[in-house]
């Protein structure tokens, strides 16, 4: 995973009687997450009559809830060194249904296995790779599409998550300490998007769905990590090609194989805030993200962010997270053309700025308040009503 997630002393339950503990004895080991969040538009007259006739995050009230549980089993006591099983299942609710969908099964179901002194890494069954590639969840975790996960370019491009793991493969080649190249061959999502894939395989165990093919996915990247006098960075560049049937934006009421996207993200740090041994990843940090995907296959074209956070900012508090960021996101030339040709009221792109606190509560808890202004909030259309929205954000999320 390319985000970092608390270690066992970061739980709510470190050890309790002993219980981790033993179970590591026997090569398992496992981490819990309820992850929830909760936004809420204080602008009026932008409410829908019923969340059916929702179209963005917030527009009224919305929350999440994700609650997912891993479970991994140590295959080295077999003399399988690095050989590592891993099974999860979650449980997925959502108020507005097209910002996830709701869903229960599984999560991912994988085997992991590296060669030659740890130059090659290979994971294959039921993969999740929103947490694999491109890194999107780094420098504001509120910050997320203001149109649910199927907003992001690389979601609607096929990549799979939690919510919609699918058959796949992962290959990592570490060229040296800090130059990689990873690349995946995964069974797409739904090319009509995550509630189409939910609707159609509700328990992610099918190999395939309607109008589904296989996404090719690479990415070349340089990441090194802070120490002392020596900055975080991480830059990454992905492309993809989906062999999936989309519905073509061009033509209406046509399909057409062969999707593809592209992305570039950077990020570095600043400035350090080191008062103890250790702490070199305390410090203020920048970054940017350059997105697209053509037009004529995809609602969204091109996604531009830039973001500035610190982490640690303060030694009362070395844990915690301020980040701000901001977002472009380009539609579909072709159904802004048709909405304006239907005397619709239509916008190019939707931009957003968003600011947000994430504070560790306690061991295994974090919290995060937040605020972000979106103009032209909804996809594509709008309507005097829809024209923006500031959207108190907010999220609770509880490890185990």
């Amino acid at each position: 995973m390319n985000i970092g997630l608390p270690g066992p002393v970061d739980t709510i339950d470190p050890d309790i009687g002993g219980a981790r503990s033993e179970l590591s004895k026997a090569g398992i080991g496992y981490i819990g997450m309820s992850l929830n969040n909760f936004y809420d538009n204080s602008l009026p007259h932008a409410f829908a009559p019923t969340h059916a006739q929702q179209l963005y995050n917030g527009q009224n009230f919305t929350a999440s809830s994700q609650n997912f549980m891993f479970v991994t089993y140590d295959l080295s006591r077999f003399g399988i060194p690095d050989g590592q099983i891993v099974v999860a299942a979650g449980d997925s609710q959502y108020t507005w249904n097209a910002g996830g969908p709701s869903r229960f099964g599984l999560t991912m179901a994988t085997y992991y296995q590296t060669f030659l002194n740890r130059t090659f890494e290979l994971k294959l069954g039921y993969v999740h790779n929103g947490w694999e590639f491109a890194g999107t969840n780094v420098g504001g975790s509120l910050a997320s599409s203001v149109f649910g996960p199927a907003g992001s370019i690389v979601y609607q491009g096929g990549v799979n998550n939690a919510n919609v793991p699918t058959p796949g493969v992962i290959f990592k080649y570490n060229i040296d300490d800090h130059f990689y190249d990873k690349a995946t061959a995964q069974r797409s999502i739904s090319p009509d998007g995550q509630v189409a894939e939910v609707n159609a395989n509700p328990a992610a165990v099918n190999w395939t769905v309607p109008n589904a093919g296989v996404l090719y996915l690479n990415e070349f990247g340089y990441k090194r990590d802070a120490a002392p006098s020596v900055p975080q960075m991480w830059i990454r560049a992905g492309a993809a090609y989906n062999t999936s049937n989309y519905k073509n934006k061009e033509i209406p009421g046509t399909r057409t194989d062969g999707n593809h996207f592209y992305y570039l993200l950077a990020d570095r740090q600043l400035w350090q805030n080191v008062p103890v041994k250790g702490s070199a990843g305390r410090g203020i940090y920048a970054g940017f993200s350059v997105m697209y995907a053509p037009p004529e296959l995809n609602t969204i074209s091109q996604y531009y962010e830039g973001r500035l956070y610190g982490k640690g900012l303060f030694d009362s508090r070395p844990d915690d997270m301020i980040s701000l960021v901001l977002t472009d996101t380009v539609f579909s030339k072709y159904l802004v053309s048709q909405a304006l040709l239907n005397s619709q009221l239509a916008h190019k792109d939707s931009k957003a700025i968003t600011v947000s606190y994430n504070a560790h509560v306690a061991p295994g808890i974090y919290a995060s308040l937040g605020l972000s202004y979106i103009d032209r909030p909804t996809s594509v259309t709008h309507t005097t009503k829809t024209g923006s929205a500031l959207n108190a954000l907010a999220a609770l999320n509880v490890f185990w």
